[in-house]
């Protein structure tokens, strides 16, 4: 590889690790823009209040260094201050200075180059380079080289800034739930408490980093146990309830509470736990306490209402970093670090994604669905997370038997199921081991096919008593366990519609035997979209720029033609003034029109028009918004290139050839 070249791989690279700060990335990229071009180099960035920030500058001499930073610097000033700047933003192109030139008397050096720096489709600054040896001058070819470090910094401060977004996004929730004044509790599907606010361990007396792992029922007297079973059962069957309960605290004291639990689901509508508000009663049992109670549920459903906006600006986030970062992983070598690095990103932001569906869970109470899922698919996803849960000392062996049919169940539950015998398991190698997990096809049950899947441990096992009552509730063998693990497994088999069995004798170890059902093969045809032939122009249309960017990046680089729209109404009078449509990819929810709305309003000129849906809500989530026929599609944001392409090939066919 070139000398060059191989800077500028550096450089992505470096620019890579270093994407979460704004500051950094500018330090980076002068370094290298000094290193790759010659001489010193500096980088001018707009802030979010439209003005430069301090220039970030390099030279090797630490002298000339010193001197030039004061005098390009640009700090607190606008473009309209800069006789550059108009003309950069105007071009894009870099422009290079010489003899005359007010900048280069200003530095007192022998030539410069500007390059604007391009982030989300939007000159975002620039990049000065200066030489001062006499005599020097900038070629084309150092113009170009400058171009790729700005290109460079840019993908990299488009990172940055998104990284911002999302950190002030969520200290904004995480100060919602620790400033309001009742005490809020989450509950995993077996009881136990997996988020509780400070108020919450106020009231309890115990703090609340503690409370996680904890179960509720231990600060509750036998009434308030008994009620809090009734409530989770209603919650599970999908209804909110709101009561009143007595706490007995950490010191023993009791005090009237006002609990308020909603039943959380995933955004396919699965069972996913409870949330609960809980509020001290106990001074305020007279008129006062009444208004308050009534203002708590106000504040409920307003909480439910600030939750589902800021998990909208989550997914939003999500889906340019995951792209952005899937784009960079696609163009590296496989075993670059800058690969594995972007990987790492995606992963993070589908990790993200699940909590993002969490939130959006809030205050629903429609049933799951299930879905037809890949054991291949499957044992993939939950894998990496296998491996954690079981530490370095337990190896981890998953064999996938040839021809395995897929399952038809509910996701959640599922995964729910095999993270809890995986936790099981390891609980049982405490002095290390194996864990196995196999999956193939299982004898079929009521003439039925099924899918057979084992997870055995090399640890202690277990006696037949033992054995006997392993799915009973409440039954553990560990001091510090509530004893719900195989009870909550069992119960998810027997609502997927499986069974459950289990294979133990002392120190021989165990295995779990799940027998789901197989999902049925789809009849040919059936409802599925059919390609329509080879597109040429793709129409986007989103309201959030930097999205409607990635989706511009990702077709394009496919060989499309693109046109962008981020106002609905605007894409329908274009459509219908002539512009070229052959597929409509467009957001959900948009202000004035939906794209539903959209979509049928362009039919009326186009009526085999395929549309491709974009939501962070699933089609079964959104109900009656989305109708999908035979000629349109849903993707599920944040999603991979790989995904929307998948979905364009399925309606349109392959993308035309270059």
């Amino acid at each position: 590889m070139p000398v060059t070249a191989q800077k500028l791989a550096d450089l992505a690279q470096a620019l890579d690790r270093c994407c979460s700060q704004v500051g950094t990335v500018c330090a980076t990229g002068a370094a290298a823009a000094a290193d790759v071009v010659g001489d010193g180099a500096g980088l001018l960035v707009l802030g979010e209040d439209g003005r430069y920030g301090p220039i970030a500058f390099h030279h090797p001499d630490a002298t000339w260094s010193l001197k030039l930073t004061g005098a390009l610097d640009r700090a607190g000033s606008t473009p309209a201050d800069d006789p550059y700047a108009a003309r950069l933003a105007a071009t894009r192109r870099p422009l290079v200075l010489g003899p005359g030139d007010a900048l280069v008397e200003q530095a007192g050096v022998q030539a410069a180059l500007l390059c604007p720096v391009i982030v989300d489709d939007t000159t975002a600054g620039h990049l000065v380079l200066v030489r001062t040896m006499r005599g020097a001058t900038y070629s084309a070819d150092d113009a170009e080289l400058a171009r790729e470090v700005a290109g460079e910094v840019g993908l990299a401060l488009s990172s940055a800034r998104a990284t911002a977004r999302l950190r002030a996004s969520e200290e904004r929730y995480r100060l919602v739930l620790q400033t309001m004044p009742e005490g809020v509790l989450q509950l995993d599907a077996a009881g136990l408490t997996t988020y509780a606010n400070e108020p919450m361990g106020v009231l309890l007396g115990v703090p609340h980093q503690q409370l996680t792992g904890l179960a509720l029922t231990g600060f509750l007297d036998a009434r308030g146990q008994a009620d809090l079973a009734r409530r989770t059962a209603e919650c599970r069957a999908g209804r909110a309830t709101v009561g009143e309960s007595r706490i007995v605290r950490a010191d023993g004291s009791v005090r009237t509470v006002r609990m308020a639990m909603t039943p959380l689901t995933t955004l396919t509508g699965d069972p996913d736990g409870v949330l609960c508000m809980i509020t001290d009663t106990t001074d305020h049992i007279d008129a006062r306490g009444l208004k308050r109670q009534l203002d708590h549920l106000r504040r409920l459903d307003g909480l439910g209402q600030l939750i589902g906006g800021v998990s909208h600006e989550f997914t939003n986030l999500l889906t340019v970093v995951a792209g952005s970062a899937d784009m960079i992983s696609a163009s590296a070598d496989e075993d670059s670090a800058q690969h594995q690095l972007a990987r790492d990103i995606v992963q993070a932001a589908d990790n993200g994604r699940r909590l993002i569906h969490q939130l959006l869970a809030f205050g629903r109470s429609d049933g799951g669905r299930a879905e037809t899922i890949g054991v291949a698919d499957l044992l993939a996803d939950v894998q990496p997370l296998f491996s954690r849960i079981l530490g370095e000392h337990i190896g981890l062996d998953v064999t996938l038997e040839p021809g395995t049919p897929p399952v038809r169940a509910e996701r959640g539950p599922l995964e729910q199921a095999l993270v809890n015998l995986v936790a099981n398991a390891r609980d049982a190698m405490l002095h290390g081991g194996v864990l196995r997990v196999a999956a193939g096809s299982g004898a079929p049950v009521d003439g039925a096919p099924t899918v057979h899947l084992t997870i055995t441990d090399t640890g202690a096992g277990m006696s037949d008593e033992v054995r006997a009552k392993a799915f009973d509730a409440f039954y553990s063998t560990k001091s510090n366990a509530a004893g719900l693990g195989l009870a909550t497994v069992a119960g998810i088999v027997r609502e997927l519609g499986g069974h459950i069995e289990l294979e133990s004798a002392p120190k021989m170890g165990t295995t779990v035997h799940l027998r789901l059902p197989a999902a049925v093969p789809e009849a040919p045809g059936g409802d599925r979209p059919a390609a329509n032939g080879p597109i040429g122009h793709v129409l986007v249309v989103e309201d959030q720029p930097d999205v409607a960017q990635l989706v511009q990046r990702f077709v394009e680089r496919a060989g499309y033609g693109v046109t962008v729209v981020t106002d609905a109404r605007d894409a329908a009078a274009k459509v219908a003034a002539g512009a070229p449509v052959d597929l409509l990819i467009t957001d959900v929810v948009m202000p004035e029109m939906t794209g539903p709305e959209l979509a049928a309003t362009l039919r009326e000129h186009h009526p085999a028009l395929p549309v491709i849906f974009m939501s962070g809500y699933t089609a079964a989530a959104l109900g009656p918004q989305v109708t999908l026929d035979g000629n349109s599609l849903m993707v599920e944001k944040p999603f991979h290139r790989s995904t929307l392409l998948s979905a364009i090939t399925t309606l349109s066919g392959p993308p035309p050839e270059n």
